[in-house]
């Protein structure tokens, strides 16, 4: 493997605590009991307008999840100024570029925020190629993965996908590349562990299977 793409929200980026507080803050109205980070993991589901069934045990009224949408995306932009990357992000990305590997940065957070956030934290430069998600919201990751290894004109079967979410290792599987899952995001160990791909407590361990 000469190729990792990275993910970023739950990733590279440590913003767990922001999206659950986030969610607590638009679910405050409806009565619900505010979710810590297990407790999360643990009703998170993809597509998320499901997750929020779950939380409120019915189905969402028409107009609903729209609304929920937009308050969480308003909350999310404001307490994710209070997080950072993650523990051994540098490092690791700093070791993968030592060993002469390559490396990228596909996320599904919209590419006019994701661009200038990743130069603010000054990683920008460890990457070939930085996309986010252009045009409309949510979705699989899949078919962006197909049109960011097109971009970078790589064999995918010498990819390594890295992420935190069931969505990176389908993303990965489509194209025909490897996939390692991180601990650190919004979906429990037992939902990664199901998947049957390599799963990892660090971004250090992840690069082992590259």
């Amino acid at each position: 493997m000469r190729h990792i793409v990275w993910d970023w929200n739950g990733t590279l980026f440590h913003d767990i605590d922001a999206v659950v507080a986030a969610t607590n803050v638009v679910f405050e109205p409806y009565g619900l009991g505010s979710y810590d980070v297990d407790g999360f993991r643990a009703v998170y589901t993809r597509p998320i307008w499901a997750a929020y069934e779950r939380m409120l045990g019915r189905s969402l009224f028409e107009g609903e999840w729209e609304k929920l949408d937009l308050g969480f995306h308003e909350n999310y932009h404001r307490l994710m100024l209070e997080c950072g990357l993650t523990q051994d992000a540098v490092s690791t990305l700093e070791s993968w570029q030592a060993a002469g590997g390559r490396q990228s940065l596909l996320s599904m957070w919209t590419h006019e925020r994701l661009v200038p956030t990743v130069a603010e934290f000054g990683i920008d430069r460890y990457f070939t190629r930085v996309d986010g998600l252009r045009g409309g919201s949510g979705g699989h990751k899949a078919d962006s993965m197909v049109t960011h290894l097109a971009a970078l004109g790589v064999d995918p079967a010498d990819v390594l996908v890295i992420g935190d979410s069931v969505d990176d290792a389908h993303a990965a599987q489509h194209v025909g590349a490897r996939a390692v899952l991180y601990t650190g995001g919004v979906t429990s160990r037992v939902d990664l562990e199901a998947l049957g791909v390599p799963v990892v407590d660090t971004l250090a361990n992840a690069i082992d299977y590259a």
